[in-house]
């Protein structure tokens, strides 16, 4: 069974780097093993670059094997050295321990914490390094590691490169490595995964394992996403997507996946989808043969939303993507979710009163049209529409009865360009 999921995380494109393959292959199949994935709590939310590797996790899981989900609550004070000139933000202790508590519930929807033998088991490294001294330390961890090994290791060199490293980032690695020989004591722990920018860190916790337990244990990562055109995956232009509702509403989600460039499409399935490779197969050749029915995009929107959100909150993005285009009725469409897709669309605001501006006028307010003689064209060729409603005269303007849930307006132009309107009390 092991083997199956090492050559299905292979073909699925997973696998950047692993320690000797063979001995890995040995151990996966001998018995279920214990591993770990660490998170640094250095946002209130993990975000879609997060669910890469937490992905890999959930599949090692499903093929029998116990996850350790670690949540940096250490780690996460100290912070990873980045590969920008700079050091990163410290955050307050206080603040890291929130994080941490809204990390762990996340993890939860992921892995299955129940009572069976490979139960997840979710740890704080905290939780042993608080108590350890300065020079417990130095004698005890210190002692192990090599200054030159660590300055080669890439982060570290590009930092020294420029304007240098503090002694804070520069010991992340030993905070790190000591959480592998930690949990490799604690809970037989023998497999590390991680992003493959993680590489130096984690071979880190193997050398400690071996110089002061004379262990071995194993290492995997797992290459870092990018788009097909090379810009950075996970950023939209309203910045990181969130797996926090809060964050990144669930409609913002479900649209970050169906907006997903048809060059990128076979990758994200492979990636995120736990769909088998026959039905993977089959979505990829529709991307080719009918690219204008998208879907491949729907079924991977549809998925991954229903794996963060939730089947509810899936059904009701997928009602108003529908609905804003003429196909389902608008008035329909629960208030937060028709707010959160409406905040995703060009808009303006304007005061309550009996009577509105003209559709013209608030079209251009929008700024979907530029100009009113554009505005008017649309409606003389009857490509305007107030609420899915086409407007037949120029001189048309909404009232009060025509606010969807007593305040928005949506406007469309054509099939595809929409925009609303905000009625303020």
């Amino acid at each position: 069974m092991t083997t199956a999921l090492i050559e299905d995380l292979e073909w699925r494109g997973l696998i950047s780097q692993t320690t000797d393959r063979a001995a890995l292959l040995k151990d996966l199949n001998a018995a279920p093993i214990s591993f770990y994935l660490g998170f640094d709590p250095t946002a209130p939310s993990l975000h879609v670059g997060n669910l890469v590797v937490l992905l890999v996790m959930r599949r090692f899981q499903l093929a029998g094997h116990k996850p350790i989900p670690l949540v940096g609550g250490a780690t996460g004070l100290v912070g990873d050295p980045s590969g920008r000139n700079e050091e990163r933000s410290l955050n307050e202790e206080a603040t890291v321990a929130e994080w941490v508590a809204r990390i762990r519930k996340q993890l939860e929807k992921f892995l299955d914490f129940g009572a069976s033998k490979n139960s997840a088991v979710l740890v704080n490294n905290l939780d042993w390094t608080k108590k350890l001294s300065a020079l417990e330390l130095l004698r005890d961890i210190g002692k192990h590691f090599s200054v030159n090994q660590m300055l080669s290791k890439d982060s570290v060199a590009t930092r020294l490169e420029g304007g240098g490293i503090s002694y804070t980032e520069f010991s992340y690695q030993v905070l790190q490595g000591m959480d592998y020989l930690e949990l490799y004591r604690r809970n037989n722990c023998t497999l590390q995964i991680g992003g493959s920018d993680q590489w130096g860190n984690i071979i880190a916790g193997l050398d400690l394992i071996r110089k002061a337990d004379g262990g071995s244990a194993h290492a995997l990562t797992i290459p870092l996403m990018a788009k097909s055109d090379g810009s950075k995956f996970g950023k939209t232009a309203g910045g990181s997507v969130w797996l926090d509702r809060e964050m990144t509403s669930p409609y913002a989600f479900y649209q970050f996946w169906i907006n997903t460039e048809d060059s990128d499409v076979e990758k994200y399935l492979k990636v995120f989808s736990f769909k088998d490779r026959a039905e993977i197969a089959r979505l990829i050749e529709t991307v080719k043969v009918n690219p204008g029915a998208r879907e491949a995009h729907r079924e991977l929107a549809r998925e991954i939303t229903t794996l963060v959100h939730g089947g509810e909150q899936c059904a009701n993005v997928e009602a108003a993507s529908k609905a804003l285009f003429g196909q389902g009725e608008l008035r329909e469409l629960d208030q937060e979710t028709l707010a959160a897709a409406l905040s995703q669309l060009p808009n303006s605001k304007i005061s309550a009163k009996e009577s509105y501006p003209t559709w013209v006028d608030l079209i251009c307010a929008t700024g979907v049209v530029d100009s009113k003689s554009a505005a008017r064209r649309i409606v003389k060729e009857g490509g305007a529409y107030l609420n899915n409603e086409k407007i037949s005269g120029e001189d048309f303007a909404p009232t009060s009865k025509d606010l969807v849930h007593g305040k928005y307006l949506i406007l469309r132009k054509g099939k595809r360009d929409l925009a609303s309107v905000e009625v303020e009390s």
